[in-house]
């Protein structure tokens, strides 16, 4: 790059750490990633910034994820590059900011391995010292036989349970989206108990079906912290959190019922996509459902 090239990277430096403040780390990441942008310009003869366009972006993100980048890092460069063309668009280098357009690849997802239904079940008969642990048990239940997202489990109030009927109703799941779920009998009897116990807490005033030591509606921080308690007091391999109850549910209910539709109801989800990729339906299942349910695909006997 040409030394007035450089120049102008070295005063957008200044100005992230002037003006906007950035931690140490975080303007040593930026540095990294624009030496990185910088890089690509010596070896394709680019001496100024004014000769990079979307096309020179898209290939040098390419080039970083063919040397082995991942999504959320090449993510990251293209943010510092985005940033550093909107400071040389003010200063009106550029009329359009070349690096908007570009998009890094979407990291994979994810999901955590479901618990086995014998870990289930020892996790959720094991033995409650006082009455918090009877509140936690009866939380477990409530996730796994119903489903629950985080913020929908803590959300609860005691008059959406019916114990009589074995539903509850979530009044505002994801998106806005309200169901009714049903409850097992583990649970109805867990809340049961938890509900006896829980005007040792909760005054009358208090509408939470959940609450803490302090009688308030419980965070969902401290839900995730009792969780984590309960699998180290219980002697449980690796890390288990609200979602992986929620992830045990749903492949525990399409390994039994291979009704995708159904699960994606229970779940609440607005694309069936987002339940397939969930519950790692894989293509196979898919194939053998098809084979046995389509009238086009099915053997017949000859």
């Amino acid at each position: 790059m040409s030394p007035a090239a450089a120049e102008v990277l070295a005063r957008y430096l200044a100005a992230l750490q002037t003006q906007q403040r950035l931690s140490p780390h975080t303007l040593e990441a930026y540095r990294r990633d624009l030496r990185e942008l910088t890089h690509y310009c010596d070896q394709h003869t680019l001496d100024g910034w004014e000769a990079l366009s979307e096309p020179h972006i898209r290939a040098h993100i390419a080039s970083r994820h063919r040397a082995g980048l991942g999504s959320r890092s090449l993510q990251r460069e293209l943010s510092a590059i985005r940033g550093f063309f909107d400071f040389l668009l003010v200063e009106g280098h550029f009329r359009l900011n070349p690096a908007r357009g570009v998009r890094a690849p979407k990291a994979p997802r994810t999901l955590p391995k479901p618990l086995d239904v014998d870990q289930m079940a020892g996790m959720l008969e094991a033995h409650q010292d006082d009455l918090l642990e009877v509140r936690d048990v009866a939380m477990w239940e409530l996730f796994y036989s119903s489903g629950l997202r985080l913020s929908e489990l803590t959300g609860l109030d005691c008059v959406d349970l019916d114990l009589d009927a074995g539903s509850v109703f979530v009044r505002s799941g994801k998106g806005g989206r309200s169901r009714y779920l049903p409850v097992g009998s583990k649970a109805c009897a867990a809340l049961r108990i938890w509900l006896e116990a829980r005007p040792a807490y909760a005054s009358g005033q208090e509408p939470a079906l959940f609450v803490s030591r302090r009688g308030a509606r419980i965070a969902p921080r401290s839900v995730q912290q009792r969780l984590e308690r309960w699998r180290v007091k219980q002697g449980m391999d690796g890390h288990v959190h609200p979602h992986k109850l929620r992830h045990s549910f749903a492949s525990h209910m399409l390994e039994g019922s291979g009704d995708l539709r159904a699960v994606q109801e229970l779940l609440g989800h607005a694309n069936i996509a987002t339940t397939q990729i969930y519950t790692h339906l894989d293509f196979q299942r898919l194939a053998a459902v098809y084979d046995q349910a389509h009238p086009r695909a099915k053997k017949r006997d000859r």
